[in-house]
């Protein structure tokens, strides 16, 4: 692929513009952008998975709002109706998945905004609101570099380094945290191997990262998620990378469900457990991990994929989308200002004091 991966972009035209969503539920066997002019729309991509990844969510949800603010400045509404259009709005996006504090922090950003030049006519907020969610795009490109640039340097040249779920260019506005790392690193002259989980039940790591590493001709093995711990007690996993969804104020981590067994089997073989993340993925107001919200997904990603079926009918489900590891099983949380070792209240605090 020439061009680098982009899960979101956006295309402005003489009516102002619309939202094009690379559909990764499609992915790796169809490269398929959908477009959105609305924040309905958006949601509905957020919580069917075509855009996933809590930085890309937050991203999409910034859109959102200034999709629906440019779409009731096509109609002969009142401020009351604009207001009200756009505040349902907040809440449909906000309504559309519960982990990814991403989301809330976008949105929290744009009602700033709106808040901020609500003297504005319709036409001048609406311009306003996409500049901003422009700029909270290109700025998470930044941020992703700059975590790069910091996990970069804890990989070893030659590392083999395992990683859970997708956490590369189609989880955020490009680069990518996990990913992002090892991107980095690779840019920096050092050889990586990627060892990509398959990721179950929506095998976001057998489709995404391994697609993603793929396209740039970076060394990538799959293996099944029971895998790891074998693979780690025979010494081919030397350090593991993963994003996360969520960080409480202790250092606790929400990531894919999965991730979990995969930190205390790297406590058991001595391994490094390193999660990337912006500093818009931690939320200073939950005290642990206990307090994050996980999502509970449909039924049917569990019991097969797309048309293939191989559960019996009726047989009860659990499909919690996260998990959590407490900040005791994390080595480091790279962000784009610092490398926090050992996570606690204390050193988390720090990274907003800086």
């Amino acid at each position: 692929m020439s061009e680098p991966v982009q899960a979101l972009r956006w295309r402005d035209t003489a009516q102002g513009g619309y939202l094009q969503m690379l559909d990764q539920t499609r992915l790796p066997a169809v490269f398929h952008y959908r477009d959105y002019d609305s924040a309905a729309g958006v949601a509905e991509g957020i919580r069917s998975m075509v855009v996933r990844g809590a930085p890309a969510i937050g991203v999409a949800a910034a859109y959102g709002v200034a999709l629906e603010a440019m779409r009731w400045c096509q109609v002969a509404a009142g401020s009351d109706d604009f207001n009200h259009a756009l505040d349902q709005g907040f809440a449909t996006l906000a309504a559309s998945r519960p982990t990814a504090v991403n989301l809330f922090w976008a949105l929290d950003r744009m009602r700033v905004c709106w808040q901020k030049h609500a003297t504005q006519t319709k036409g001048e907020l609406a311009a306003t609101l996409l500049k901003e969610a422009k700029f909270i795009h290109e700025d998470d490109v930044r941020i992703n570099r700059a975590i790069g640039a910091n996990g970069a340097a804890l990989l070893p040249d030659g590392a083999r380094v395992l990683t859970h779920c997708n956490a590369g260019a189609l989880a955020t506005a490009g680069h990518g945290t996990a990913l992002g790392v090892i991107r980095s690193a690779v840019s920096a002259g050092k050889q990586i191997r990627v060892i990509a989980d398959e990721t179950r039940p929506f095998l976001q790591g057998a489709r995404l990262t391994a697609w993603e590493m793929v396209q740039e001709n970076i060394p990538v093995t799959l293996i099944t998620d029971n895998m790891a711990g074998h693979m780690m007690a025979h010494g081919e996993i030397d350090a593991i990378v993963v994003g996360t969804d969520r960080v409480a104020a202790n250092g606790d981590v929400a990531n894919k469900i999965g991730t979990y067994m995969v930190a205390v089997l790297a406590q058991r073989h001595k391994i490094p457990f390193y999660v990337a993340c912006p500093l818009s993925t931690i939320d200073m107001t939950l005290t642990s991990g206990s307090q994050i919200p996980i999502e509970e997904r449909a039924r049917e990603e569990v019991t097969g994929y797309r048309d293939c079926q191989w559960a019996a009918e009726g047989v009860d489900v659990r499909n919690p989308s996260f998990d959590v590891t407490p900040a005791e099983l994390v080595t480091a949380i790279i962000t784009e200002t610092a490398v926090i070792h050992h996570p606690d209240l204390k050193s988390m605090a720090s990274l907003f004091s800086r």
